[in-house]
């Protein structure tokens, strides 16, 4: 990930516009600062961390967005505004072409799960890799919007680059947890579901992508004789698979060794050690009945400047874990009138990361948390901590 190291950092004199690049405001605790940055529509928080004799700039992991070329924008001002001795550096910024692969990663989650009703056919790809089957299915359904998720921001980065050579119209990325996403996508909204040679955690089934919940999730996503598609070496992930997917899907048919038209580079890996390669097609013979998600409330929070001051006094890391959700407090930084609370919560295999605001108006930083059963009964724990403390 880019970053610099320098021996000198002035005064943060904020908030400051510099080619387009806004430092809005700044929060600090004992072991760094954090600045929250936008470029472009997008925002970040930048994190300044103290060494010895020194100074560490990077993005912060949790809010580091899949559009590397903004992050590395908003370090190259940082540096030139506000540094001095630089040491190291790691952020080889193109001027030419910076932005025109971003286009196609989405990072609001959210606003693709608004928007996506308004695509007439959408076919999803679940830990696209190398983009080989995701780059051939959008040359090849050219009116069919291809979405791919994954969680390797190398991984986006490459793809996009891909598409982007290639002049794809129809192609979007999104770095995101596929078990999260399918529970809040609306119903009815994905033609085609395919998953190609997932990670088998033999002896880890838990840690499995394919599970009750997310068989009935994809059950409910997909359009009427919409497709889920999976691909694996392991027979016994195989085995594992079709007896869940059969408890929501009649219609399944499966495969050994079916010749396709566009071959993974792990399969060519698996057929040249003259492994059986198993396909599963499941397909949704119903249209399901519309889903809602529901909400919370974060206006209800409101904290006045002498509860503010109380909590930063009082502040511990918490770790709160109930039957199926968890909360976990991680950090806690001050402004000059707010603070801002690092928080992990949610569901143990799905988790959020999040930053919340806390002052008069309460708000969450970058993107709203989904508001999932777990999530939901996460932060009313939450509330109830924070006006204890």
């Amino acid at each position: 990930m880019p970053n610099f190291k320098c021996k000198t950092v002035n005064n943060i004199s904020l908030p400051v516009d510099i080619n387009g690049v806004s430092f809005k405001w700044l929060c600090t605790n004992n072991h760094s600062s954090l600045l929250y940055t936008s470029f472009e529509g997008e925002s970040f928080f930048l994190q300044i961390l103290p060494k010895k004799d020194s100074f560490l700039i990077k993005s912060h992991k949790d809010t580091r967005i899949s559009k590397i070329g903004y992050i590395q924008k908003a370090l190259l001002e940082f540096k030139n505004l506000f540094c001095e001795d630089i040491l190291s550096e790691a952020n080889a910024l193109k001027k030419t072409r910076l932005l025109k692969k971003d286009l196609y990663i989405e990072d609001d989650i959210q606003n693709f799960i608004s928007n996506i009703s308004s695509f007439d056919k959408v076919f999803l790809e679940i830990g696209f890799g190398s983009g080989r089957h995701l780059l051939y299915q959008a040359k090849t359904n050219t009116n069919t919007l291809i979405v791919g998720i994954e969680i390797y921001t190398k991984a986006i980065e490459q793809v996009a680059k891909l598409a982007f050579s290639q002049n794809l119209q129809n192609v979007l990325l999104l770095k995101a947890d596929a078990r999260l996403l399918f529970s809040l996508l609306p119903s009815n909204s994905i033609n085609k579901i395919f998953l190609h040679f997932p990670v088998p955690w033999d002896k880890q089934e838990h840690r499995r992508i394919i599970s009750s919940s997310f068989s009935r999730d994809c059950f409910r996503i997909l359009k009427k004789d919409g497709i889920f598609e999976l691909r694996t070496d392991s027979e016994e992930y195989f085995s594992f698979s079709l007896n869940i997917l059969s408890s929501f899907f009649k219609e399944i048919k499966y495969h050994k060794n079916e010749d396709i038209k566009i071959k993974s580079k792990y399969e060519d890996r698996w057929l040249k050690q003259e492994k059986d390669i198993y396909t599963v097609r499941a397909v949704c013979d119903e249209q399901s009945p519309a889903f809602k998600i529901e909400d919370f409330d974060i206006n209800e929070l409101s904290f006045c400047k002498d509860k503010l001051n109380h909590i930063a006094k009082n502040f511990k890391r918490i770790k709160f874990k109930g039957d199926d959700f968890f909360l976990h407090l991680q950090d806690i930084f001050e402004a000059d009138d707010f603070l801002v609370l690092k928080l992990d919560f949610g569901s143990f295999d799905k988790p959020q990361h999040s930053f919340l605001l806390l002052g008069e108006k309460c708000e969450f930083l970058f993107r709203q948390p989904f508001f999932t059963k777990e999530n939901l009964a996460a932060l009313k724990e939450l509330k109830n901590i924070l006006y204890s403390l």
